[in-house]
């Protein structure tokens, strides 16, 4: 199974799923989020593939989201302005992101991953 995990790796959720995934001994190709954000592209394709609210995309703890006032605005935006709004900075998105060939996880579940993988 093809896996891609997408991480900031100060991030401490980040860091407990990277561990899970080694305890696990999943194999993954690690992305960094900031280094090399989600393009509109695969974020578009992860979100259909996701079946989750474009909403759950965004890191809504983030200082990013709310020194923006996302909060009030993202109800107004249509989806692809609010895909190309993740797509400017890798920091506006969930993490981590976890993409596999069946499906796409945001945010660290251990229950959802174990279900999962």
């Amino acid at each position: 199974m093809s896996v891609l995990f997408i991480e900031y790796p100060k991030c401490t959720t980040c860091q407990k799923a990277k561990k899970w995934l080694d305890a696990h001994k999943v194999e993954y190709k690690d992305r960094h989020i900031k280094d090399d954000r989600p393009t509109a592209e695969e974020l578009t394709e992860w979100h259909k593939k996701s079946g989750l609210p474009l909403k759950r995309f965004f890191n809504t703890s983030g200082q990013l989201y709310r020194s923006m006032g996302l909060k009030d605005k993202l109800e107004d935006m249509s989806e692809e302005e609010q895909i190309n709004l993740l797509a400017t900075d890798g920091m506006l998105v969930k993490r981590p992101i976890l993409i596999t060939e069946h499906c796409v996880l945001t945010g660290f579940k251990e229950s959802e991953w174990e279900k999962t993988l």
